[in-house]
């Protein structure tokens, strides 16, 4: 006689891959949303073993947020999905805290049971206001109005592909007990390559490749990484609003997948001194139909004036928008030169320590790379920053050679605070009202730091990260 009494969803990798495949299709094929929406109702409805549905939305720091709504009242209730905004943080004060959240039915994706639990499926959200409108401090809903701005106007697709850089340590929940321990413990120090199969490193980064190919990432390279215990597992470009939602699944899906291993997946810039840091090295271009517009087999580094006009502005305004490229106290220690750091406000093919790199392309692939990225923040912000900036920004023609002249980022957060805020440039792109907030978050962070980074990893700078804290450690100050 069998005991089982549940019958909840719980499909096979190879199952999953083709459904989130299929998904990842229709959006590059921008089906309208009221025909997905049906569709999707239609699946829910039909599909008994399903119990709920985990509902994804980011907060203004990036973090990402879960609830799971059960699937009987989703289905009655879909359109008016509220949820108290004055517990997020960097969303709206208490007085005003009522928000709402519209399914995303685009960014559907099913999920292996064995890592997010067996009967449910994931979808992003798109913060909603009490007007109906995009709510100003959800920074997908940002991208997403851009990105489809640009190609309601000009036809243009806004493509990113990202290399999420991370580390491997012993032990759950590492950040959160650094107070406590004041170190991280390598579970390998091979380096670069320097993995043997079956060792813990390898087995944990086979693993989350494993749940990322089912989730329809289309993995292309994984290997450890050049510092001990690093790891980075690549995955094929998509449209803008994927790549962001894809980072957020990266990082969730690897802490995941660590979790169940005894260990923690950290994504902060530097966790451990002396070796190099983490990035998230940031691969965009844009197509016109379906032609790629930055290749030119004719113009400088195989690339059009039409890219090269893109990178100036984005060197342009560098200092500008380098509090969202790297958010946190932490973030500056990777901008050190001695290990390889992004830091120069220069474009090159070959310098690692440039800003924008231009790697070697073909009429498919021809790309600029962002380099001064952090694996820590906001996907959607920094998608935003680079397009929007890249596109519609302003070339600095004050500044001979703009391309290689030595000019450099911030090398702390505040003078990244100072520049954020003082340019009427990220007033335009985010509104006065978004910056207040964003800059009142970082500041209440950095001022629980030490203002100087000296040359140890200080607990402060761990326990009060956007991405590490909760209320208890908060509260701890």
């Amino acid at each position: 006689m069998s005991t089982q009494v549940t019958d909840f969803l719980n499909l096979p990798y190879e199952e999953l891959e083709a459904k989130n495949i299929e998904a990842k299709e229709q959006r590059s094929k921008r089906i309208p949303a009221d025909k997905l929406q049906e569709e999707r109702l239609k699946y829910l409805t039909d599909e008994k073993r399903i119990k709920a549905v985990t509902l994804m939305f980011s907060d203004l720091e990036g973090r990402l947020h879960m609830l799971d709504y059960d699937k009987k009242f989703l289905l009655k209730s879909h359109d008016n999905l509220t949820f108290d905004g004055s517990s997020i943080r960097g969303f709206t004060a208490q007085k005003e805290s009522d928000l709402r959240l519209h399914l995303d039915w685009n960014a559907f994706y099913w999920a292996p049971a064995n890592f997010v639990g067996e009967g449910k499926v994931l979808v992003f959200g798109e913060v909603i206001d009490k007007q109906g409108g995009s709510y100003i401090g959800d920074m997908r809903g940002v991208l997403k109005n851009f990105a489809d701005e640009q190609h309601k106007k000009h036809d243009y697709t806004l493509n990113a592909a990202n290399e999420i850089e991370g580390f491997l340590f012993n032990g759950v929940d590492a950040e959160r007990r650094f107070h406590e321990t004041g170190k991280f413990e390598y579970v390998n120090t091979g380096g670069y390559y320097h993995s043997l199969p079956g060792d813990t490193l390898r087995t944990f980064i086979d693993k989350a490749a494993e749940v990322q190919r089912a989730m329809g990432f289309q993995n292309e390279k994984d290997h450890p990484e050049v510092a001990p215990s690093q790891f980075e597992i690549n995955y094929s470009y998509a449209d803008v609003v994927t790549a962001a939602d894809q980072i957020q699944l990266y990082k969730f899906l690897c802490r995941q997948v660590a979790r169940n291993m005894g260990l923690t997946a950290s994504f902060l810039p530097k966790p451990v001194v002396g070796v190099n840091g983490s990035g998230m090295h940031t691969n965009v271009s844009v197509t016109k139909g379906k032609k790629n517009i930055f290749w030119d087999p004719n113009g400088e580094e195989k690339i059009s004036k039409f890219a090269w006009d893109f990178v100036d502005r984005i060197l342009s305004h560098g200092r500008d928008i380098c509090l969202v490229l790297n958010p946190s106290v932490n973030a500056y220690r990777r901008l050190d030169p001695h290990f390889e750091a992004p830091n120069q406000l220069i474009a090159s093919p070959v310098d690692r320590g440039s800003m924008v790199r231009v790697p070697i392309g073909n009429e498919r692939s021809s790309r600029v790379e962002v380099r001064a990225v952090a694996p820590d923040a906001n996907p959607y912000m920094v998608l935003y920053s680079i397009f929007k900036s890249g596109l519609d920004g302003s070339v600095d023609t004050s500044i001979e050679n703009l391309r290689s002249a030595k000019r450099y980022l911030p090398d702390n957060i505040y003078d990244a605070m100072t520049d954020f805020q003082s340019s009427t440039w990220t007033t335009e792109m985010y509104s006065e009202e978004v910056k207040d907030r964003y800059i009142e978050l970082k500041k209440a962070s950095a001022d629980r730091c030490p203002r100087l980074l000296g040359t140890v990893v200080k607990p402060s700078e761990v326990q009060f990260h956007h991405e590490v804290y909760n209320q208890f450690l908060w509260n701890q100050f």
